[in-house]
């Protein structure tokens, strides 16, 4: 199951991340995935552990994987 909304000018994805407690670590993953190409917006709730993704197109979860590692948290998947 991909929890993936086509909007036709842009892509929703809600990714579960675990280790998130607190407005510091949603600023750390949101600011990692941000920076992958094609990303317009990014939401991490700490306390549901859920990162919401607004992209161009769909992403590869191996990129979103490796920027959540690189701030430091681990993406169990999508919702």
């Amino acid at each position: 199951m991909t929890a993936q909304i086509d909007t036709s000018a842009s892509v929703t994805t809600v990714y579960k991340v675990s280790g998130m407690s607190c407005g510091h670590c949603e600023g750390a993953v949101s600011g990692e995935i941000s920076e992958i190409a094609g990303v317009s917006s990014v939401k991490a709730v700490a306390s549901s552990g859920e990162v919401t993704v607004i992209s161009a197109a769909p992403l590869d979860e191996e990129t979103v994987r490796a920027a959540v590692d690189e701030a430091g948290f681990e993406l169990v998947g999508t919702v």
